[in-house]
């Protein structure tokens, strides 16, 4: 059986921490697809984007008629088309915990986006922080030294080896890099610090930056 064609529409590189998120999936784990970019912050972006999203907004994943136009149903979905890739840990108990924290994520830490949107090459380490925001940051920091303590002796990711979770919050680690580069402030033992430097010393990080130095020089 022919494998299906998918595409991935997505936004500027340099800001969209979503599309960021099931693009490093299929990246990562070598699913072919072809990526469709649309120019954000522009007139025409909603129209563009509506053209492909019934949400109106970037990513949307296209297999054949099929539309699935949210972060994480991407990456369900994409496990779900490939049960041969370790989307998710392989182990149960791993599994339900990296759900768990990418669900988090998903749905979660609202002042830090607020406060601190992805700028990929921005150096904007900011003094104080808003209460809500700290809170948030205290407790990634918090979940990155309890993933890694509990699940992550085989590798250098929050669960040993790369799964959706760490793709979930890679652009985390953009924003930490761009606003929080100090983070024992905030109860980091050096967990953190270590696996942001894994993050962005992964091939498809350095290729998604590339793609954003493009796209800046358009």
């Amino acid at each position: 059986m022919p494998q299906p064609q998918l595409s991935l529409v997505i936004g500027n590189k340099t800001w969209s921490s979503w599309s960021l998120r099931p693009w490093l999936v299929l990246k990562r784990l070598a699913i072919p697809f072809e990526e469709v970019r649309v120019q954000l912050r522009q007139p025409e972006t909603k129209s563009a984007i509506l053209g492909h999203s019934p949400a109106g907004k970037v990513p949307a994943l296209r297999d054949g008629d099929l539309v699935i136009w949210d972060s994480l149903a991407i990456i369900e979905y994409v496990a779900d088309l490939h049960p041969d890739r370790p989307v998710w840990p392989r182990d149960r108990i791993a599994r339900g915990v990296a759900r768990a924290v990418s669900a988090e994520m998903h749905s979660g830490f609202q002042q830090l986006r607020e406060v601190c949107p992805m700028d990929l090459f921005a150096v904007k380490p900011m003094e104080t922080f808003p209460e809500g925001v700290e809170h948030n940051i205290r407790r990634i920091v918090q979940s990155f030294r309890e993933c890694r303590a509990g699940f992550g002796k085989d590798g250098p990711f929050l669960f040993g080896s790369f799964s959706a979770a760490d793709a979930m919050y890679a652009p985390v680690c953009s924003r930490f890099r761009t606003y929080v580069p100090d983070l024992s402030r905030f109860g980091d033992d050096g967990t953190a610090a270590r696996y942001m430097e894994t993050i962005f010393a992964m091939p498809e990080m350095e290729a998604w930056a590339e793609g954003a130095r493009a796209e800046a020089s358009d």
